[in-house]
């Protein structure tokens, strides 16, 4: 049995600001985890490219409202600055 990636070691040297932010960092990087691992089998962030996160923040809350999608662009650019990656995404 191997053991699940932990978001929250990979984010902790980019997480910044009140522990609520941070707990709300954790819980959405973790949906985004679940729902990429999902649809490519790719558990790691380091396994992921721009696509990926394009295709969550396009499909899974895309829909969503403004103020939602604006919270997990947030965490993913925080995804992205811990990969150290220049992908931009737009809401």
């Amino acid at each position: 049995m191997t053991k699940s990636f932990d978001m929250e070691v990979f984010l902790s040297k980019v997480l910044t600001g009140s522990h609520a932010t941070q707990q709300r960092h954790l819980r959405q990087a973790r949906i985004i985890q679940a729902a990429i691992s999902e649809r490519w089998q790719r558990e790691s962030p380091w396994a992921w490219k721009r696509k990926h996160l394009a295709w969550f923040l396009e499909h899974r809350v895309g829909h969503r409202s403004e103020a939602t999608r604006y919270y997990y662009l947030l965490t993913a650019r925080l995804i992205t600055r811990r990969l150290e990656s220049s992908w931009a995404f737009d809401l």
